[in-house]
């Protein structure tokens, strides 16, 4: 007798824990094979394919008996006789939001089904907490279900589409990704093979699917930049690693060293990395999905591959995660190569100064004056903000390409890390159509953003001493993020600008987000490649060609 006859023909009669009961008793004397548990161990004879699928319940209701979601439903009734529902339901109480059930052998293509918690069906944008929870629930989901089919061991993963394919792909994408590249081939844990599950009479968003994997796929390409360590790291590894990296992928890199630097006047840049015998490098990126005449995107990314703190050296806990300092070059990568794989009808120019912040004999030293280009003294008053210095010449090299606008992006103060933790960058921007445009890319994205103010109250702080015209710290107690972005602002060219703070969300524990396990988190880059998607498909994010 099987267990599907048996739970179609059965009278569930009783207190669940009777059934439950009845059931264990029945699989141990027939010696079935297990059909469902809550926490999953390693099987000696691994699934081959898995299948995620979701349902929706009431966590605050516990005589809520869950729906599944429409393709979940149409798999249970073709292929399991309704098994899977039963099960589920006297398995114990459904999945909550990130919890999953995993069940066994209930017909022959999939071994393993994961069925995972998406919380109730009428979830969507909540205007209070800036998110859409409808799609991070999908990929909260995705993630947990997909983990816990490769603890089996599993070799492909088919996960439907919950409603939102994009989602789904992102979620179950980066839960799998493993930050192992420097461990033993033998004791990696085995990354599974992603496909999109459908049923040919529903609905299939296989665009949307292709789309959240290029997201995703670039997300994990910056977390696996900045997990890099240190040493094998450097400005110029970076600069190697780019170059194969985006070879076949449509963008053009150009490596540029301290000679072609001098020759520009980037003294400010020069400055931060002379107390490091590792040479600075200079990347210039460039994608032409546009008429060549129409003018680009620049991207900047900060790219210290390591931060000591310099002469104002940083204490042993602060220097643990600094070989992530690189997180807003390691984003401007990534960010260029899902453009390019996506096709995006824009054009892009990206520069990314590359150096070490390194205590040497050539250090630079508070009190340190330096000239640059526009004509400017900065006077270095704190020789651990190199931050904003590194960003400095890149931000006057930019002009000779006649942006349309400026996005840099950076990890410049810890102060942003005790505003907001780890739920949002913060954003800088002298243009309500770019804050607007970045806001709506996190609601959808998940990745949120926060606006801080770009005030002329700051700047005074920057500016207001007799001896220099700018300094590196500037007047008064706290603000320090706020102050680094007036400070970026006194070397703008012209037109819109927008400056993102990713120090604090650089890192993950692991709790913030479950579909990133912790380390570096690669943030904020799907946010990113979603602002300029946005803008060059007329709003339409799942419509990019």
């Amino acid at each position: 007798m099987s267990v599907q006859f048996w739970l179609r023909t059965q009278p569930l009669q009783g207190t669940k824990k009777q059934i439950q009961a009845r059931i264990h008793a029945l699989f141990s004397r027939r010696n079935f094979a297990q059909a469902a548990i809550t926490g999953t161990e390693k099987c000696s004879n691994p699934p081959s394919r898995g299948l995620v699928l979701g349902v929706y319940a009431d966590e605050h209701d516990q005589d809520d008996l869950g729906m599944l979601t429409r393709t979940a439903a149409k798999y249970n009734e073709t292929y399991t006789n309704g098994a899977l529902l039963d099960m589920l339901r006297i398995a114990g109480p459904l999945p909550k939001t990130g919890e999953t059930r995993v069940f066994f052998n209930l017909e022959p293509t999939y071994s393993a089904v994961a069925v995972c918690g998406l919380g109730t069906e009428c979830l969507g944008y909540d205007p209070m907490e800036k998110i859409d929870l409808s799609k991070e629930a999908i990929r909260v989901a995705s993630a947990t279900g997909c983990q816990e089919l490769q603890k089996l061991q599993t070799s492909r993963i088919y996960v439907e589409d919950f409603g939102h394919a994009e989602s789904a792909a992102e979620g179950a994408h980066m839960g799998l990704w493993v930050n192992q590249a420097m461990k033993n081939p033998e004791h990696r844990v085995s990354i599974p093979q992603l496909q999109l599950y459908y049923e040919p009479e529903l609905p299939c968003d296989s665009n949307g699917w292709r789309i959240g994997l290029a997201k995703a796929e670039a997300q994990n390409l910056a977390r696996q930049l900045q997990e890099a360590p240190a040493n094998h790291m450097t400005p110029t590894t970076f600069a190697q690693n780019v170059v194969q990296i985006l070879c076949n992928s449509g963008v053009n890199v150009e490596v540029k060293v301290r000679s072609w630097a001098e020759s520009q006047g980037m003294s400010c840049f020069l400055t931060v990395a002379k107390g490091s015998c590792e040479p600075p490098i200079f990347l210039e990126l460039s994608y032409y999905g546009a008429n060549l005449k129409e003018r680009p995107i620049v991207l900047i990314g900060q790219g210290n591959t390591y931060d000591s703190g310099g002469i104002s050296a940083k204490k042993l806990h602060a220097l643990r995660d600094m070989r992530g300092d690189m997180a807003g070059a390691a984003c401007v990568v990534a960010t260029c190569r899902a453009i390019a794989a996506l096709k995006l009808p824009v054009n892009i120019r990206a520069l990314i100064p590359l150096c070490e912040h390194m205590i040497g004999c050539n250090a630079m030293k508070p009190g340190d004056v330096v000239a640059v280009k526009n004509g400017k003294s900065i006077e270095i008053v704190d020789a651990d903000y190199e931050g904003p210095l590194v960003l400095v010449d890149a931000l006057l090299y930019a002009e000779c390409f006649g942006p349309k606008y400026i996005v840099d992006v950076s990890t410049i103060s810890d102060h942003v890390l005790e505003a907001f933790g780890k739920v949002c960058s913060g954003v800088f921007t002298n243009s309500e159509e770019l804050w607007q445009r970045i806001k709506n890319a996190g609601v959808h994205t998940g990745d949120r953003v926060w606006r801080l103010p770009l005030w002329d109250y700051f700047t005074h702080q920057m500016c207001s001493v007799e001896h220099v015209d700018v300094q590196n710290l500037g007047k008064g107690h706290g603000g320090e993020s706020c102050k680094a972005a007036a400070f970026l602002r006194e070397f703008l060219p012209c037109g819109q600008w927008m400056h993102i703070d990713a120090y604090n969300v650089m890192t993950t524990k692991g709790e913030d987000y479950p579909y990133l396990r912790r380390g570096m988190a690669g943030r904020p880059t799907r946010t990113l490649i979603e602002f300029i998607a946005q803008a060059c498909c007329h709003n339409k994010s799942s419509q990019y060609p």
